[in-house]
């Protein structure tokens, strides 16, 4: 569909038709929906971590079209920009040691893709925002070949009708303009999907939504951009304002960002689905042949081809997807909030904590959102991108009186995250090995205050006062990361600085 576009570019018509054809959509999930023709709880888990591609010299490298042919194997494909390339994990079952299982498989796989990569002095970096990336790097000339990228640059940059401004103020302050999208391709995460049944399907949005702080807060690792200091996940207001539609005035009306976190608690999958189809006009208004209430009249099950496309190009933290495998139709709750690395055990680590935690809050019988106001799960996620691993949350209080408490992320996660997590663990069937293993590394990042962002910060400024220069100390650190990160073992037990050095003390945690 999207070549067939591409030469001949939209018209009026097209997103008249297209508009129709996504209520008609909207219209075919509902009635999915009111049938219960969706799959039976199958406790299937997914993920995809997008990757940075670096030379030697720790500096991206324009080349994932190379790398990807090199590499052949349908798990790896493009990403936004040709320094990216974004590898997917086949569904598992969550149950038994699956963590271990995915531990081993991306290894191997990112293994091979590195060294694939290195026959044309390249190599993979997981890694939130690669901290050597420049703004003569983020230029559509380096927009991945690929034409689906070129449209939505294009529709994006129309509808917006100006640049785009990029104004994240944290340790330091980054002001930039940019003609196109190209500086989301900076912004390489990790994406968590859990397969659910529309009965379900709420409760784990709304679970999502309120852990997606913890997930940031231990998982933070993307401190710098263009060479500052920004928030320790600097990628979600990055994302946020490289893919926002909106001019000023706009803005100022309080019209919706198509990136966002949403603003208020639901009660069906439906309700984000006819959210995004009502707030947000069409980007890529490219039609099927499909029609999809003949479909199921006559007994199938539509595609809904549209909606899948529309809801593509609405980036909510926590997005609803609707998908069909072997002719039958599920749904799947995607988590988009976490940055790629550091290690492939840390990521498993952030997966396990994620599925445990969440499996846990959606089973409450007095759900943590009935008790936490919408608002403060937002302010909750802006306060652990600011801050990560230092930020405080606020949370219900224990016990009967009720009430919000301020605490700080660390020892909320300690003292009642994780037991929930290890818990949910349980109850997916996790073995206690598996279990003990991972959420051990997130308890190990808490108790030493440790995650990708504080080792990157540390060691940058190591760098700097061993005399280096901003630039040389950004690329210093990125070598060092790339070869601990490559070496696999988790972050809170990486050495500060750009050599082997004896460890810190762990700092107790108050």
């Amino acid at each position: 569909m999207g070549e067939k576009v591409v030469a001949g570019g939209f018209d009026l018509s097209d997103r008249q038709r297209y508009r129709r054809k996504l209520h008609e959509c909207l219209e075919g999930l509902e009635r999915l929906l009111a049938e219960k023709r969706f799959d039976r709880p199958k406790n299937m888990m997914g993920l995809e971590i997008e990757l940075n591609l670096a030379g030697t010299d720790g500096l991206p490298r324009m080349v994932n079209a190379q790398v990807l042919e090199r590499i052949a194997s349908p798990d790896f494909q493009t990403e936004l920009g040709m320094f990216n390339l974004e590898v997917n994990v086949l569904p598992h079952r969550l149950g038994g040691r699956v963590f271990d299982q995915l531990a081993e498989e991306l290894s191997a796989g990112l293994g091979y893709a590195h060294r694939q990569a290195a026959e044309i002095d390249a190599g993979v970096v997981m890694i939130g925002i690669l901290p050597t990336i420049s703004r003569t790097d983020l230029v559509t000339a380096n927009l991945s070949a690929v034409d689906r990228y070129s449209l939505l640059n294009e529709q994006i940059l129309m509808m917006r009708g100006e640049d785009f401004t990029l104004d994240i103020d944290g340790v330091e302050r980054l002001i930039w303009t940019s003609g196109s999208i190209v500086p989301e391709a900076a912004c390489t995460s990790v994406q968590l999907h859990l397969q659910v049944t529309p009965a379900r399907f709420s409760a784990v949005w709304n679970a999502a939504q309120a852990a997606t702080a913890a997930q940031i807060a231990v998982g933070a690792n993307s401190p710098f951009l263009f060479g500052r200091e920004l928030w320790r996940e600097s990628r979600p207001p990055l994302f946020t304002q490289a893919t926002d539609t909106r001019p000023p005035e706009l803005q100022a009306q309080g019209v919706r960002p198509r990136t966002w976190f949403g603003e208020r608690w639901v009660d069906s999958a439906y309700e984000l689905f006819a959210e995004n189809v009502r707030y947000f006009p069409s980007l890529l208004p490219i039609c099927d042949e499909e029609e999809p209430l003949r479909v199921l009249a006559e007994g199938g099950v539509p595609s809904l081809q549209e909606l899948v496309l529309h809801n593509g190009t609405v980036y909510r933290w926590n997005r609803p997807v609707y998908g069909v495998a072997d002719g039958v139709p599920h749904l799947r709750v995607e988590n988009r909030v976490l940055p790629a690395g550091p290690t492939v055990t840390d990521v498993v680590a952030n997966a396990a904590f994620y599925y445990g935690l969440v499996r846990t809050l959606a089973d409450e019988p007095r759900p943590v959102w009935t008790r936490l106001p919408f608002a403060e799960a937002e302010a909750n996620f802006d306060a652990a991108c600011r801050y990560g691993i230092e930020a405080r949350l606020r949370w219900p209080r224990r016990g009967r009186a009720g009430g919000l408490v301020s605490v700080p992320a660390v020892r909320l996660v300690l003292d009642e995250l994780l037991p929930m997590a290890a818990a949910g663990l349980d109850a997916w069937g996790i073995e206690p090995a598996d279990r003990d293993h991972y959420l051990g590394i997130i308890e190990e990042r808490c108790r030493r205050r440790v995650n990708g962002a504080t080792w990157q910060v540390d060691t940058y400024h190591r760098a700097l006062a061993a005399g280096l220069e901003r630039d040389e100390a950004l690329a210093a650190t990125t070598r060092r990361y790339s070869e601990l990160m490559h070496k696999g073992d988790p972050v809170h037990t990486w050495p500060v600085g750009l050599t082997e050095e004896v460890g810190a003390a762990v700092p107790v945690v108050r």
